[in-house]
This record gives C-alpha cells, structure tokens and sequence, in this order.
C-alpha cells in the first residue's frame, strides 16, 4: 500500500502546464486552471503555462522548448488527446518521448473506469521522458485532470510517496547523455 514518509522533506517540483485547444483562451481554460490549483495547492511551482492550437508541430516545438529549459522538471498538457481527426497531443508527445510510461495511461483508464465507466476506453493519456523532464497528456476536461492529479500525479510527484515515486529517480532520467 502506498503512503507518505512524514520523515522526508517535502520536495516541490516545477510544472508547466500547456492546454491545447482551437477554442480556449486563457479566461476559459477550465482544465488548465484545475491543474495549476493542484499544482500549487500541493506546494509545487508553476513553471511556465501556455495555451497552443491542436497542431502537431507546434505541440511538439512547445513540449521540446521546456524540455530544454532546466526550469522545467514536468510537462502536463490537457487536451487533443481523443479520437478525432484534429486530436494530436498524443502524436505529439510521443514524437518528442525517450521513453513511454505505458503504465501511466493503464494506470488513467483503471481510475477512469472508477468514474466514467466504459467511456474510458476513449482517453488515450499517455506519459514519458525526455530530455530529463517527464512529459504527460492528459483530457482536456476538468474531471479527467483531476483524476489523473488526484489519483496518480498528486503522489507520483511527492518525494515523500512510498514506496516509490517520480521525484527520486529524476536526477537518474537523463544520465544516458552524461555517459562517455
């Protein structure tokens, strides 16, 4: 079973949020805001938060540009990630992806199966690493970003989580590219 180790420093993360969607404007990013309250609710920083169109390319230049930025520890997306034909967030990720956390999006539908029933079937969230910065997309509705915070990002990002979690294996995630 999970839990918090109360004896370990609480280690905050910085997280861009990017929001992709034809239609939001900054006013009616429902999505982004659930996460950037989470986000800083939890005591996190806010790195860095955009809104971008449903274009592949682009997406992929965004997702690329933070993970430059050693600023930038995590990237949560919210939108473009169902079944139409201008859905493209998770091309995208994976365009720019190292490695695929496969599990992060079984991990997403089991707790959307909880919520949604067999709707979830639908979500292609999906999660990975680049460049030394974990990438996720997920939903562009509020429910589902809360969902996938509460249930799975609120702990994976707390150092503290037992028995293992996201935060300490982060200064290993690019050794790859330190090797000679």
């Amino acid at each position: 079973m999970s839990r918090i180790d109360e004896t370990k420093p609480f280690l905050p993360v910085r997280i861009a949020v990017l929001t992709v969607s034809d239609t939001r404007q900054s006013g009616d990013d429902k999505s982004g805001d659930t996460l950037v309250a989470r986000i800083t609710e939890a005591g996190h920083v806010l790195a860095a938060r955009t809104i971008i169109r449903d274009e592949r390319a682009e997406i992929a230049s965004q997702l690329r540009d933070w993970c430059a930025n050693p600023d930038i520890d995590v990237i949560l997306s919210t939108g473009g990630t169902g079944l139409t034909g201008r859905d493209v967030t998770v091309e995208a990720h994976r365009d720019v992806y190292e490695k695929e956390i496969e599990a992060f999006g079984t991990v997403f539908t089991i707790v959307s199966m909880q919520k949604i029933g067999t709707s979830a079937v639908q979500s292609r969230a999906t999660g990975g690493v680049a460049n030394g910065t974990y990438l996720f997309a997920l939903p562009g509705s509020p429910g589902a970003c809360r969902d996938a915070w509460d249930e799975i990002l609120r702990w994976q990002l707390d150092y503290r989580h037992r028995p293992c979690n996201f935060v300490e294996i982060m200064p290993r995630l690019d050794e790859h590219q330190r090797r000679k």
